[in-house]
């Protein structure tokens, strides 16, 4: 009993550490109460201020005015290496047989359990063969947005659009990312997008400096895209994609054709619902690739340091949010790799 006790008591002194109304808080639990306050992103922002002050974006090297039909933007170029590779793993889909329309579950355990263990080996099965006829001719191919829009259609488990993602040509990859003024009917602030070019991760930004820019910022980010390229992103089927065309439509400036878009939230959740505290882009970060950022700004914040930023004429208060932003494109490079090759050797 009083062994149970003391472990009992250790765990409920292990609880309330992890509360600010404790009275031994943790120190992680310190920190983190420290940087959800808004004293501290004002502090934050001031010292921003006081260290930009007299400085400006042209001042950085690879930055540089954009000028097209509806006016200017900024725009913001940075490069790092990157060991960014998908290996080709030709077989792993057509490992999955109920690609096959009638075979389930339990026939395919039945025919791998016979040795039909692709879908290959079923060109010589009495029922299945011209299925599997049929099946192949629409995934051999050559073209990558025709198998994958094949294999989205046909087959109910999605880790084998991720599969796909070998067939896609490095340079076709757009790392994709947006941040705005609010959730809806607001102005883009900064759209940033990475692409992958030899032993290179380049990102681009575009940036707002004043709210009559945006159909600039939103015309040349556009204009960068052709209709092979496809979208990754975290959360940007629901957010970024549709805000964009949101307020393209608003410009009436031409949204190209719908993308094929990975958003990476749906399989971080299919990996770590069960072993994160969350599916968050910085949850990950931290808990799967030790990556921890500091002094980065939550987006709650983002508009007012983008509103002091206007107001003031210094750049300090933007410069946490476009390192946030490259950041968020460069790391989503990371997990597609990582996440790929996870998918494969399952």
């Amino acid at each position: 009993m009083v062994s149970r006790r003391k472990e009992h008591e250790a765990y409920l002194n292990k609880v309330l550490s992890n509360s600010l109304t404790s009275e031994n808080p943790s120190k992680e639990t310190m920190q983190k109460g420290k940087k959800s306050s808004s004293s501290f992103y004002n502090d934050l922002k001031n010292g921003l201020l006081k260290k930009y002050e007299n400085t400006k974006f042209e001042d950085f090297p690879n930055t540089n005015i954009c000028e097209n039909q509806y006016g200017e933007t900024l725009k913001i170029v940075s490069k790092e290496k990157t060991d960014f590779n998908l290996e080709s793993n030709s077989d792993s889909v057509t490992c999955d047989l109920k690609i096959i329309k009638g075979i389930g579950q339990s026939t395919e355990e039945k025919l791998k359990k016979s040795g039909y263990n692709n879908i290959q080996s079923l060109l010589n099965h009495a029922k299945y063969s011209s299925k599997a006829e049929n099946v192949l001719s629409n995934i051999e191919t050559d073209n990558f947005k025709d198998k994958i829009n094949y294999i989205k259609e046909n087959s109910s488990n999605k880790n084998n659009l991720l599969k796909c993602a070998c067939d896609i040509p490095r340079e076709n990859f757009k790392f994709m990312d947006i941040e705005t003024l609010g959730l809806s009917n607001v102005q883009i602030i900064l759209i940033g997008m990475a692409e992958i070019n030899k032993k290179e991760i380049i990102t681009t930004q575009y940036l707002l400096r004043d709210k009559n820019e945006e159909p600039a910022l939103i015309y040349e980010f556009l204009n960068q895209l052709n209709e092979d390229d496809v979208f990754v992103t975290f959360n940007g089927k629901s957010f970024d994609v549709p805000f964009i065309l949101n307020r393209a439509n608003y410009y009436r400036i031409n949204f190209p054709d719908e993308l094929i878009n990975y958003d990476l939230m749906y399989y971080a959740r299919n990996f770590w619902k069960d072993t994160l505290p969350d599916c968050k882009l910085q949850t990950i970060e931290k808990e799967i690739f030790n990556i921890e950022r500091i002094n980065d700004v939550p987006g709650n914040f983002i508009p007012n340091y983008w509103e002091t930023f206007h107001e003031n004429n210094n750049i300090g208060p933007l410069i946490p949010i476009i390192e946030h932003n490259n950041l968020d494109v460069v790391n989503l490079a990371k997990f597609l790799n990582y996440m790929y090759n996870k998918t494969c050797s399952l």
